[in-house]
């Protein structure tokens, strides 16, 4: 049997990572210990990798196609096939970044100021292209962990990765510039892309996982309502395409569906019941795919 062989991200992205896959249909369970999580694909085989790795390792083909963070593809400097762009990160579906960061009381403003400073951050060499681009020189160190600490005693800025930008202000740390922002990718070794059931595979994996993120913003609305109310309700509601209409078996009765964007639903649903709608349901999604 063919086998793919797939990294997925220790750490910070791996409970994001395993719910995903959950939603799109791939099971993933791994012990405490375990580098090598079980999945119930019997085509796949998962190895449990930090993400900084994962690109790397797919470049060289000891992974067939892994997900990771575009930073570290980056960083890495890899050569991979770019599959799909997930959106997701630890605590949501957003973009992460990276940027530098300094204490609120320190008189860096800009990227010129850090002419001749010391900076401490994980992602060395996206620091590096970073100050090349603006022709500023510093001194760059690698930090193997509590970055934020650092400043101001240690080093005069930081390059770090924020989602949210609470755990800087917690350490009363401000953003001077953003680095680069970032997407979770899922990627693929050129070699395995060209192989055509390893690339049916990754395309397998990507088609769904793309369903499910889809799925985690929309929701489905049922309702039934008169006839007579259609192109008022219809009007009222959003959906991917059109809204699926079926006859009831009540005469002048009509079954009506629609998936739409779950942050409109306070407002729609409302609406709808003014118009006459009736027995409306909301039901969660698994997956979207157009």
């Amino acid at each position: 049997m063919s086998k793919l062989i797939l990294g997925l991200p220790k750490g910070s992205l791996q409970e994001a990572t395993f719910m995903m896959l959950q939603k799109a249909g791939f099971k993933v369970s791994a012990g405490i210990r375990s580098y090598m999580p079980s999945i119930n694909d019997n085509e796949i085989e998962a190895r449990l990798i930090r993400a900084q790795e994962i690109s790397r390792y797919v470049e060289q083909g000891m992974l067939d196609a892994g997900i990771t963070g575009y930073d570290w593809i980056c960083e890495n400097k890899s050569d991979v096939q770019e599959v799909a762009d997930l959106v997701y990160a630890k605590q949501g579906l957003r973009p992460v970044r990276w940027v530098v960061a300094v204490h609120n009381d320190s008189t860096i403003h800009s990227v010129q100021d850090l002419q001749g400073k010391r900076i401490a951050t994980e992602a060395v060499g996206l620091t590096k292209s970073y100050l090349d681009k603006h022709g500023v020189q510093a001194q760059i160190e690698f930090s193997w962990g509590a970055t934020e600490a650092k400043v101001p005693e240690l080093v005069d800025a930081i390059v770090e990765l924020t989602e949210t930008g609470s755990s800087l202000r917690a350490n009363n740390l401000r953003i001077v510039d953003v680095v680069l922002e970032s997407t979770t990718k899922f990627i693929a070794n050129r070699k395995a892309w060209s192989d055509p059931w390893k690339r049916r595979k990754v395309e397998q994996i990507a088609l769904l996982l793309q369903g499910a993120l889809a799925a985690e913003t929309r929701v489905m609305l049922k309702m039934n309502a008169p006839k007579d109310m259609l192109p008022t309700l219809t009007g009222i509601l959003p959906s991917l395409h059109a809204p699926t209409v079926n006859m009831l078996s009540t005469p002048g009765w009509v079954a009506i569906e629609s998936v739409i964007e779950e942050k409109v639903v306070r407002e729609i649903i409302p609406a709808l019941k003014r118009a006459g709608a009736e027995g409306i349901i909301e039901l969660p999604l698994n997956k979207v795919v157009p």
